[in-house]
């Protein structure tokens, strides 16, 4: 479940796929390459949300916890069948690579892309709650091209 950062890379990282499953920027890869989705900001999602919040605070008072719906439960459902991927992009900017070509290492090879292209690659994690049987990770082209056929059994990410 470790997946090793090196090469020509400023500060080489380790990326533990275990713990995605708790990280806010992971991607729902059953509606991600749905050719109607929409780009989510974030931030400007968050600030509507804390908006409407203190704007019902301020008209309807606080609603005692004792009112307010679980949500938990919804959620942890949702991780524990869910299919996810996280994108790629923050961790290569992360580790500055100073090289032009990102490698990934599988079982079966390595296969070399421009770094470019690598920005927007997904790495996948899970699929319907489970980890991955050839994994730890596949990686998908953000334009769902190998969505039916990912790179597998990917070991390790290289900079050269």
């Amino acid at each position: 479940m470790i997946i090793p950062f090196k090469g020509k890379v400023k500060f080489p990282i380790t990326l533990d796929v275990g713990t995605w499953i708790f990280d806010d920027r992971k991607v729902d890869l059953n509606t991600y390459f749905d050719p109607d989705r929409e780009e989510i900001d974030e931030l400007e999602n968050y600030t509507k949300q804390v908006g409407q919040f203190f704007d019902r605070e301020i008209k309807e008072g606080a609603t005692p916890p004792s009112e307010q719906k679980p949500k938990k439960r919804f959620l942890k459902e949702i991780l524990l069948t869910g299919t996810f991927g996280m994108k790629l992009e923050p961790f290569i900017k992360n580790a500055e690579p100073y090289g032009n070509t990102f490698v990934l290492e599988t079982s079966d090879g390595d296969i070399s892309f421009p770094i470019e292209e690598a920005y927007s690659f997904i790495a996948a994690f899970s699929k319907e709650g489970k980890r991955l049987d050839d994994g730890p990770i596949h990686v998908l082209f953000e334009d769902g091209s190998n969505k039916e056929h990912p790179i597998k059994n990917v070991k390790a990410f290289r900079i050269e």
